[in-house]
């Protein structure tokens, strides 16, 4: 046959684009079981469905590092279980983001001195859904680019009909079943977005503010208390003092009565034990309508509820008309030059202390008294909790389930409405009647008075109220559609750990509430990536890394094996644009073995091998794949990424390109035809199978190689040897795309010879690390004596002394009974190997070589040491101290070791 030629140089961009249409163009990313896709009852299927949904991004902006892990991880699942015969499902989507993308909308519209309100809402709508397509657009192309193999005929949006009838029909059944109410309760509101905000919402940031004392005068003038607050501009609407029931210093104050300064009103002490008796002055100031805590309180007590707030932020009419129109900022500064006029101002301490921000508009978020609608969480929550403690669901890692439970045992309910346009307007209208009518249908007529004058409620969704319902209505839920019935429950859900409360723990209780299920059994919790100095990307750091950017520099595979190998459960991955280089190394290592491979096939005959016809090595690398094998099954079984990634990285680089490919050189070197036809046929087995072992990784560049592959002859040659080690499983593909992945067989397993060659890698791998200790060129061929410990795994090297010569580029190895007089030597296991200091060596240079570095060696030692008798192991941190212990212990014995050498030269 005639050799194939792959292009010189590695260049992702000349494929991966061509693939990923072919791939789409075809249907492979269709669930097996479509009737359309291409693999429908051509493959052995495992009668397993294996379901992800997409954690959908906001249609605001373009894909981040964040989404690129992300879907990385996805996609390397998703590959995998495809390959391995399940009935695979992927689906896309994206999120209308409520609040994000209306304030994308009006940012442009204020760069045009306009608002919402000089629209309308229906003009506002239209506009926003210009934006959301533009954005999607831009999303979808992103995703293509990345490599996800998604079933892009059944995207969805959380804002698409069959969304929005879910939504409403979820809304209609909560509140039927009593979950769903509207009440007046104190929310967290934004000023700038006019919304109220949910409790997860809200962004704690450490801020610079103070601790303001005040005194409250008592009503008969018999003297003053303090109280201290980082608001005093709320003070205006207390309706209590409160002390602990406990506490003796006050027990004959309570019931008496407080004048609230500035103002006319007069407020009674109260006990309460929410009240710290240990804190402060243990007198703590009850403002029910701006503390969610006071807020618990004035129920308990019944007191009166003053709003002082617009919803703008500034003061509303319930304050002196003074400070009316102010925003509380401003008015602070007020009320204490009109607190010490009075004197009742004692002062203030500077703190730093948790504020609360829109987590969109990073706006202050203020406690705001307003009605809103709310869901009963408790409930559900109950729900969810049992579902974890029965295994419906799993958390990888662990440790995620006590932020799970934890959150559920403290959950509170959640307000669900928004004073928003942009979103999924609430199933509720009213009458003047007072009638509240909640429907699935949109209501025109009063059914209590018959009027038809009814409004529906003019605030939207809560953007989590679409998403929590998110893998089930993407399969059609409410309709019982052969998807939903096919696909859910879901698999697997891959997540970052920053949205278990958005949404991780709302998709449970929505899926177990609505369906009766569990949405997904597997909930992979992974990392946030972060830069090399663990800081979170932010465009005010620049430290962000474009996605895109590195997929232009180096290619999608170079970005997804970095972030895979980098992604360790548990852990952030910290990363710099120079970190792709590895993901990038790799790829060109794969390519590079491929085209050699392929471009010695000239003049060649594949043949069929059947066992008897391997050798050793073959029969090593083998063992070695069936092992490389199982290790990433089990690695991406239970989402150990980076575990998945470094087995398949150390199986190709190290043990088929360093070790079996070079090895086979003797074969071609030395064989006859007959012998070098065998060592290609072999070869090409090899590198098929590990092809496919490393697809889910690097799919473009792995399907790119493999369409060169003469794989019908390979396959044809498979079944007519018919032996056990060489055929690795019983369907092909013509695609790599759906190709079965490499399996575990027992018939491959041979620990006896992994053995025998962990010794002669040892071997090979002490002399080399000798040669560059000794500075010896890596082209010059040295002589080489080996002494072997009897009845040790050792022996092997006798056997195998073409091999040793060729990977440890020797011109002589001999064996010896004992050290060779003039000579460097290292010892392994079973083992002592020896540098013959011969007229192949440069004994003057060596010696020069030796002596500089030991020189170098004791210049070291003694700062070290200097260093270490000085203050410095007084003052630094211990495991700093150790280090450098450690690192002189280090010089010491290197120290001691070129003195041999620097003698045995002599």
């Amino acid at each position: 046959m005639h050799a194939i030629e792959l292009e010189k140089a590695y260049n992702p961009k000349d494929f991966e684009d061509r693939i990923y249409g072919q791939w789409v163009e075809k249907g492979y990313f269709k669930p097996s079981s479509d009737e359309s896709s291409p693999v429908h009852n051509q493959r052995k299927s495992t009668n397993i469905k294996y379901t992800v949904v997409i954690p959908p991004p906001n249609v605001t902006g373009v894909l981040h590092m964040g989404h690129g892990l992300n879907n990385t991880l996805q996609d390397i699942v998703v590959r995998y279980h495809r390959m391995k015969g399940d009935d695979t499902l992927w689906i896309p989507g994206t999120d209308h983001a409520g609040i994000a993308t209306q304030n994308v909308v009006e940012r442009a519209l204020k760069k045009e001195g306009k608002t919402r309100n000089d629209l309308g809402r229906e003009k506002f709508i239209e506009r926003t859904w210009e934006v959301t397509h533009d954005h999607h657009d831009t999303i979808v192309k992103q995703q293509k680019k990345l490599g996800n193999s998604v079933d892009w005929g059944r995207e969805r949006f959380t804002y698409d009909e069959g969304l929005s009838k879910a939504v409403r029909d979820v809304f209609v059944t909560l509140y039927e079943r009593g979950l769903m109410y509207k009440g007046q309760r104190l929310v967290n509101w934004c000023p700038r977005c006019g919304t109220a905000l949910a409790d997860d919402e809200v962004d704690h940031v450490d801020t610079q503010g103070a601790m303001y004392h005040l005194y409250y005068e008592y009503a008969d003038g018999s003297g003053k208390i303090e109280v201290a607050t980082t608001r005093p501009e709320t003070f205006f609407g207390d309706t209590a003092v409160a002390v602990n029931p406990d506490d003796e210093r006050y027990k004959g104050l309570v019931g008496k009565m407080l004048k609230l300064p500035l103002t006319g009103k007069e407020i009674p002490i109260i006990a309460d034990s929410y009240v710290d008796k240990e804190f402060g002055t243990g007198m703590v100031k009850i403002t029910p309508a701006h503390d969610p805590n006071d807020w618990e309180v004035g129920l308990r007590h019944n007191l009166e509820v003053i709003n002082l707030l617009n919803p703008d932020g500034t003061l509303n009419e319930n304050v002196p008309e003074k400070y009316r129109g102010l925003t509380c900022e401003k008015a602070r500064k007020l009320v204490i030059e009109d607190l010490t006029e009075a004197g009742l101002f004692k002062g203030e301490e500077k703190m730093t202390h948790s504020v609360g921000h829109c987590y969109r508009c990073k706006t202050v978020v203020e406690p705001y008294l307003s009605y809103q609608w709310f869901v009963k969480m408790k409930p559900l929550a109950e729900k969810a909790l049992k579902a974890w403690r029965d295994g419906e669901i799993v958390f990888y890692p662990r440790k995620w389930e006590n932020t799970y439970t934890h959150w559920m045992e403290n959950i509170r309910d959640w307000c669900v409405s928004r004073q928003i346009w942009w979103g999924h307007r609430i199933p509720a209208w009213y009458c003047e009647c007072g009638e509240t009518i909640v429907s699935r249908e949109d209501v025109t007529k009063c059914p209590k008075c018959g009027s038809t004058n009814v409004k529906q409620d003019p605030d939207v969704l809560d953007t989590w109220f679409s998403s929590w319902l998110w893998p089930f209505s993407t399969l059609g839920w409410p309709e019982n559609t052969a998807d939903l019935q096919k696909f859910y429950p879901t698999t697997a859900l891959v997540t970052a750990y920053d949205i278990i409360f958005f949404w991780v723990s709302r998709m449970i209780m929505a899926g177990l509430e609505f369906t009766g299920k569990a949405p997904f059994h597997d909930i992979y919790i992974h990392g946030l990536v972060r830069d090399k100095q663990g800081r979170k990307m932010s465009k005010s750091l620049g430290n962000g890394i474009d996605p895109l950017e590195v997929i232009e520099q180096y290619g999608s595979d170079a970005l997804k094996f970095t972030l895979s190998y980098l992604a360790a459960q548990g852990q952030d991955v910290l990363v710099d644009n120079d970190s792709f280089k590895m993901g990038s190394r790799f790829c060109n290592k794969v390519w590079n073995a491929s085209r050699y491979i392929l471009g010695n096939l000239e003049g060649r005959n594949l043949v069929p091998v059947k066992d008897s016809d391997l050798n050793e090595l073959d029969k090593w690398i083998f063992t070695a794949l069936n092992n490389a094998a199982k290790n990433a099954r089990d690695a991406l079984d239970s989402y150990r990424y980076n575990d998945a990634a470094s087995t398949v990285y150390e199986y190709f680089w190290n043990n088929f390109c360093d070790w079996y490919v070079e090895a086979t050189k003797l074969s071609f070197w030395h064989g006859d035809d007959h012998e070098k036809d065998r060592a290609v046929s072999v070869l090409l087995n090899v590198l098929e199978e590990s092809l496919r072992l490393l697809h889910p990784f690097i799919p473009f560049v792995t399907e790119e190689i493999y369409s060169k592959l003469p794989l019908a002859e390979i396959i044809e040659n498979r079944k007519k040897a018919g032996e056990q080690k060489i055929m690795s499983n019983e369907t092909y593909s013509d695609l790599l795309v759906t190709a079965p992945y490499p399996d575990f067989s027992e018939s491959r397993a041979d620990q006896k010879i992994i053995t025998r060659f962990a010794v002669l890698q040892d071997l090979i791998r002490s002399v080399r690390g000798l040669r560059n200790e000794c500075g010896v060129n890596p082209a010059d061929k040295i002589n080489l004596a080996v002494l072997i410990e009897k009845g040790s795994a050792a022996e092997v090297c006798r056997e195998k002394v073409d091999m040793i010569q060729l990977l440890a580029g020797l011109s002589k190895v001999e064996f010896v009974e004992s050290k060779p007089g003039k000579s460097i030597g290292t010892v392994g296991t079973g083992f002592e190997a020896f540098i013959i200091l011969d007229e192949n060596i440069n004994k003057d240079q060596l010696l020069l070589h030796f002596q500089k570095d030991l020189e170098k060696d004791k210049k070291d030692a003694e700062r070290t040491e200097a260093k270490l008798n000085g203050k410095f192991a007084e003052h630094a941190p211990a495991e700093v101290v150790q280090a450098e212990r450690d690192k002189l212990a280090e010089t010491k014995r290197r120290i001691e070791k070129l003195g041999t050498y620097i003698e045995a030269l002599k």
